[in-house]
């Protein structure tokens, strides 16, 4: 029934353009009709809950019955949401100022409240500090984001002021990468991705990838023109390349010329235990995104998501044997259909 309701949801609220655009863009492609594309696209959304951005991105046309049924698309991935996270709880996760609460073990940075602060608190916060990262309390995706260099402002009470103007949420202390990160990419704080579910009080990483930041940009966001790669959850190798929202492949990052392909990543362990530990914190939300920055101290906290995505690490050529993240999301939760 939930699943119906889902389907009936999507028929009512679809961007009929885009399915259409979908549709010739892949035609251009393929040189597969479009009346033909444009039916296994509708029936793939009505079978395994597939979006046409699912298609597309997965290469669907590609992909045999018994393949497509190995995949979580947009459908399953809401459904995984609804099982294991209660959206009565998810401020605590979407709500930064509330996560650095929650999760303070796991910060390892500075950081300070701006809805609450007052001049003298923030002055303290600024003690032994040269470049502040603000952030709204409740925007994703790196929007909103702000990195500042205290020695910009001639004193504590300017950039206090500056920061009440633009409606800052909170201020964090910037985090100093390890330098085989720093190494990738040096301008964004580039962040592991790993993902867990807690089923029956026990968590577990189902994927991970690092995120990685690209021209002269200083966030990481694939969203805001960043790139990623899959993570070898047992080993922390990455063994593929990386690609951006474009769908360009890469096994050397185009800034640097470093490797991204084959790299071994610093303390993938110790990142490991800390979001299976933090992963118990909150078990009201049982599926989530944490993202990871790693420095030369070891791993700590940015933030969580408590709606992940699905489709990055099933896109060609992440996945040469066409078998998609399903299996390994149904170890952990067995009364996923």
């Amino acid at each position: 029934m939930r699943r119906i309701i889902y389907l009936i949801k999507r028929i009512l609220g679809m961007d009929y353009k885009g399915l259409f655009r979908t549709v010739k863009a892949i035609h251009k492609k393929t040189k597969i009709s479009r009346i033909k594309l444009f039916f296994d696209i509708v029936r793939c959304g009505l079978k395994y809950g597939a979006g046409y951005k699912d298609y597309q991105l997965c290469e669907w046309w590609n992909l045999n019955a018994e393949q497509r049924a190995t995949y979580v698309t947009r459908g399953i991935n809401n459904t995984i949401v609804t099982l294991l996270n209660d959206k009565e709880y998810y401020h605590i996760l979407d709500n930064k100022i509330e996560f650095n609460n929650t999760f303070g073990e796991f910060l390892g940075r500075k950081w300070i409240d701006m809805e609450t602060a007052d001049i003298s608190s923030f002055t303290e916060f600024l003690s032994g500090l040269d470049i502040i990262i603000s952030k709204p309390t409740a925007e994703a995706c790196g929007r909103g984001v702000e990195k500042i260099t205290v020695s910009d402002y001639p004193s504590p009470e300017t950039l206090f002021e500056h920061l009440k103007e633009i409606k800052s949420g909170l201020c964090e202390e910037f985090v100093v990468q390890h330098k085989d990160i720093s190494a990738l990419y040096p301008h964004s704080v580039n962040t592991y991705r790993i993902v867990t579910v807690l089923t029956d009080g026990e968590p577990h990483i189902v994927y991970a990838f690092i995120r990685i930041g690209n021209g002269g940009r200083f966030v990481d966001n694939i969203n805001a023109g960043g790139m990623a790669a899959p993570i070898n959850i047992e080993t922390g190798i990455i063994e593929y390349p990386a690609f951006d929202k474009d769908s360009i492949y890469y096994d050397t990052h185009p800034f640097t010329n470093c490797p991204i392909k084959g790299r071994q990543l610093p303390c993938w362990k110790e990142s490991v235990e800390m979001v299976l530990k933090a992963a118990t914190v909150v078990p009201q939300v049982g599926y989530v995104g944490w993202d990871v920055a790693v420095t030369e101290n070891g791993p700590l906290l940015i933030e969580g998501n408590p709606f992940p995505g699905h489709d990055i690490l099933q896109m060609p050529p992440h996945v040469p044997d066409k078998i998609g993240m399903l299996p390994q999301f149904k170890k952990y939760i067995k009364n996923l259909k």
